[in-house]
C-alpha cells in the first residue's frame, strides 16, 4: 500500500508539496474546490455560505491538471486523485435540475482530461446537504481543536437556501426559496444517473469514480434524503453498475460513525474485491448521533486490525490521514497530520 495525503486547493504550492515529501508520502490527493483556505486549514460546517461561494472557473482542463502533476513530479510526488467536484459544475445533477444533461457532458469532458493527464482516481460524495451540523471545538485527547456532532446542538432539518447544494453556494439565491424536501429514493435515481452515463467513459479512460460516504451519515440532514449512510448500501451502489471503475472511498471514520457496525468486515470484503479507490484513515468516537473526531490513535476503530485486514487483501492503493484534530502549536494543521501519517507509516512498517 501507498502513503498520500490531501491538499486542499491553496494549499498546493512548493511549500507543502516539500512538507508532504519530508514526512514520508508518496502520492498526493488534490481537493480543487476552493474550500478550507488559508495555511491552517479549519474542517468545519461552514457560516451561512457553508464551505463558501464556488469559483466561477471553467471543468478543470489539461493544461491546468497536467500543470499541477509536473509540480508534484517535480517534488517527486504522484498526482494520484481529485477529491470532489465543484459543485457548480454538478449542481443540477444532484438536484435533478434543467441542466443535469449538459452538466454530465462537462464531467464526462474532465474523466477525459484525467484519462489523458494520467490521474487515476475521481473521489465524490453525492450529497445535496454535504458535510454539515458538526460543531468545532476542544472535543479531542487534551483538549485539542476538532469536529464533533452533538444531538441537539441546532436543528439537522434545517432547509438548504435556494442557490445551495453540497453545503457551498454556487449562484445567488432567493432567501424565500429553499431546496425541496427531497426522498432517499429520489436520490438513488439521481445517482444511478450519474453512474450510468459516467462510468463508460470513465473506463474509456482509466479513470476510477470513488463514493464517499455521507457524513454525517443520518437518515435525511436538512430535509433531504441520505445514501451511503450505512456501510451495507456500498453493495447497492456496485449493483447499479458493475464496471470495476464503480469504486468506494473509503473513509474508515465516517463507515465507523454509522448506526452499522461492521466496519472490518466491509473493508475486509471490498478490499478483497479491488473495490476501494483509496482510504482516509482517521479515528472517531461514538456514532450517530454524537460522535468526535479523534485522533488517530485515540478512538474506537482498532487500526492496528485496520492494517493487518489491508496487508492480508494485498492492498495496494492509496491510504491518506485526510484530517485530524489541531496540535497546539504555530502549525496546527501540519503538526496534526504529520502526527497521523507518522503513526500510519509506522503501522504500515511494523505489521
Amino acid at each position: 500500500m501507498k502513503l498520500g495525503f490531501g491538499l486542499y486547493r491553496n494549499s498546493l504550492n512548493t511549500d507543502n508539496y516539500k512538507f508532504v515529501n519530508q514526512i514520508g508520502a508518496t502520492h498526493v490527493v488534490a481537493h480543487l474546490t476552493n474550500y478550507f483556505s488559508g495555511s491552517n486549514p479549519e474542517i468545519s460546517s461552514g457560516g451561512n455560505n457553508g464551505w463558501g461561494v464556488c469559483d466561477n472557473e471553467p471543468i478543470w482542463d489539461i493544461e491546468f491538471l497536467s500543470g499541477l502533476k509536473k509540480e508534484m513530479q517535480d517534488h517527486n510526488l504522484v498526482f494520484e486523485a481529485i477529491e470532489n467536484f465543484n459543485p457548480l459544475h454538478w449542481h443540477d445533477i444532484l438536484l435533478d435540475g434543467p441542466k443535469k444533461n449538459e452538466q454530465i457532458e462537462d464531467l464526462k469532458r474532465l474523466l477525459q482530461n484525467m484519462g489523458k493527464v494520467g490521474i487515476p482516481i475521481m473521489g465524490y460524495c453525492f450529497s445535496l446537504a454535504g458535510v454539515w451540523g458538526w460543531e468545532r471545538g476542544q472535543y479531542a485527547r487534551g483538549k485539542a481543536d476538532s469536529v464533533a456532532l452533538v444531538e441537539g446542538s441546532r436543528d439537522f432539518q434545517e432547509p438548504i437556501p435556494d442557490g445551495m447544494i453540497w453545503n457551498m453556494r454556487y449562484r445567488e439565491g432567493d432567501a424565500n426559496k429553499f431546496v425541496p424536501e427531497t426522498k432517499e429514493k429520489e436520490v438513488w435515481e439521481r445517482l444511478e444517473f450519474f453512474l450510468n452515463q459516467l462510468l463508460p467513459i470513465a473506463e474509456e479512460n482509466n479513470v476510477s469514480l470513488a463514493a464517499h460516504p455521507n457524513d454525517p451519515p443520518l437518515p435525511v440532514m436538512r430535509r433531504t434524503g441520505r445514501i451511503l449512510k450505512n456501510p451495507s448500501e456500498y453493495d447497492r451502489l456496485i449493483n447499479i453498475n458493475k464496471s470495476d471503475k464503480n469504486k468506494i472511498e473509503m473513509c474508515l471514520g465516517s463507515i465507523q460513525e454509522m448506526e452499522e457496525d461492521g466496519l472490518e468486515d466491509y473493508l475486509d470484503k471490498y478490499s478483497r474485491d479491488n473495490r476501494i479507490g483509496y482510504i482516509h484513515f482517521r479515528n472517531v468516537i461514538g456514532k450517530v448521533p454524537n460522535y468526535i473526531e479523534a485522533f488517530v490513535d485515540d478512538g474506537d476503530i482498532n487500526m492496528v486490525n485496520i492494517i493487518k485486514i489491508l496487508k492480508k487483501n494485498n492492498y495496494n492503493g492509496v491510504i491518506i490521514p485526510d484530517h485530524t484534530p489541531a496540535l497546539n502549536c504555530s502549525a496546527p494543521w501540519h503538526a496534526g497530520m504529520a502526527y497521523a501519517v507518522g503513526y500510519i507509516k509506522g503501522l504500515i512498517n511494523s505489521l
